[in-house]
């Protein structure tokens, strides 16, 4: 369990992953898609049962981890959180503004998302040769969308192991997070009994996870190889719209830090911006806020934030804050569906947006890749678009993570400075 006065643990590998080995299968899957039409067709129709074969084991055996992995990092980051708040005021105030914050990023996700596809959207062309590659992936089912009034009473499950059953994200998500805040209120040593098990469940989900992007090159390549024989070039173009769009959407969060710590904290604007540059330059080599927390450490003290301030925010951030993630995620699944020319209901785009932000609140430390499966599904799901494009959007997550880690490590040290100011005693100020 990360406390207020401990370090976070190491991040945990993503198995034997590489990205680049991922991003290299994606291009060489989809230009042998593209030449593939010059097979003879049942050299082509054999080449593209055996790559659909392949590519959806692929899928199946990530999104078998999906629905229990979201109900144990749950349970595990929420029972983090609330450890941590309960440590002292800094940790208290700390945890607070984790979740207002985080709560700000999913719901700017979601309307940047709709506005950017909007006003920058895919060329006709593009958009209707990846939704005919897509849809051939993976058909998602779609019934009469809800009305208002059973939106909201689908909220609370009446059946928990059903809504897992069925894949009812938002329910689910509901009774877990009551389930976890419950735990707070029994005893210590049943409370840490439950969480162990969770957590213990959580990290062999993990290895699974682990296991199955291990073998990411050959899944990418076989889900590549057929967009590209059905989209051609569009797929390169589509790839590179969404990398412009979800990395913009970065941007932009990670400039909202600068005005947060101007408005809410006591540090000049100058001195914070002149001391995120060298945190910043480790985020941008390494992808990583576990390996940026020492220069984090060494930038909060030139800005004036008090030492013991910063020992106890900066370690809870990196374990548990994630700014650009709520909105990078909800931005993701809200892509897929421009991708596919899906329509979502205003109750399905409600019910991602609060997924996304529910799931940050306790987010434990993981890498990029695995995060990207763990985070995004589960939203997906509540979306109502399927998970499959997840699967070849994975293969250039480097591109974006980068922006996630540069605008969570300005962030970090922005909330450093913000529980500064609100900790600080009348005298102090």
């Amino acid at each position: 369990m990360t406390t207020a006065k401990s370090k976070p643990a190491a991040e945990p590998e993503a198995g034997k992953f590489r990205a680049y080995y991922a991003l290299a299968a994606l291009i060489l899957g989809l230009v042998a898609g593209m030449l593939a039409g010059d097979l003879a067709p049942s050299t082509r129709d054999s080449a593209l049962g055996v790559a659909s074969f392949i590519g959806t084991l692929w899928l199946n055996a990530l999104k078998m981890t999906v629905i229990p992995l979201v109900v144990a990092l749950l349970v595990v980051g929420i029972a983090k959180s609330a450890e941590a708040a309960q440590a002292g005021r800094i940790a208290g105030k700390a945890v607070l503004w984790i979740v207002i914050i985080c709560t700000g990023s999913a719901v700017f996700g979601a309307l940047s998302a709709l506005l950017l596809t909007h006003v920058f959207p895919l060329s006709r062309n593009t958009a209707s040769l990846l939704q005919a590659a897509l849809g051939s992936v993976e058909q998602k089912a779609s019934g009469p969308l809800p009305g208002a009034a059973e939106f909201f009473r689908g909220i609370v499950p009446p059946n928990a192991i059903a809504a897992a059953a069925n894949g009812d994200i938002l329910p689910l998500t509901v009774f877990t997070v009551l389930f976890a805040l419950a735990l707070t209120r029994v005893t210590a040593a049943g409370r840490q009994t439950v969480v162990n098990f969770f957590e213990a469940s959580g990290d062999a989900l993990l290895v699974i996870i682990g296991w199955v992007l291990a073998i990411a090159p050959l899944g990418v390549f076989a889900l590549a190889f057929g967009v590209g024989s059905e989209a051609g070039g569009a797929a390169f173009a589509g790839l590179g719209h969404y990398i412009l769009i979800i990395s913009g959407i970065g941007i932009l969060v990670t400039l909202a830090a600068y005005p947060l710590a101007a408005l809410f904290s006591d540090v000049r604007l100058g001195a914070f911006t002149r001391e995120q540059i060298a945190p910043q330059a480790v985020a941008i080599s390494t992808r990583s806020s576990l390996a940026c927390l020492p220069a984090m450490l060494s930038a909060a003290q030139p800005m004036g934030v008090r030492e013991e301030v910063a020992d106890v925010t900066l370690p809870i951030a990196v374990a548990l804050y994630r700014a650009t993630g709520p909105a990078m995620n909800v931005a993701v699944a809200f892509y897929v569906a421009h991708w596919l020319g899906l329509q979502p209901s205003l109750g399905q785009m409600i019910a991602a947006t609060a997924v996304g932000a529910v799931m940050s609140y306790g987010a434990v430390s993981l890498p990029g890749e695995v995060s990207y499966i763990s985070s995004i599904a589960p939203i997906a799901l509540a979306l109502g678009v399927p998970i499959a494009p997840l699967g070849l959007l994975v293969a250039v997550e480097m591109v974006p993570d980068i922006f996630r880690t540069v605008g969570n490590v300005t962030h970090d040290i922005a909330l450093a400075a913000i529980v500064d100011r609100s900790t600080k005693s009348r005298s102090q100020k």
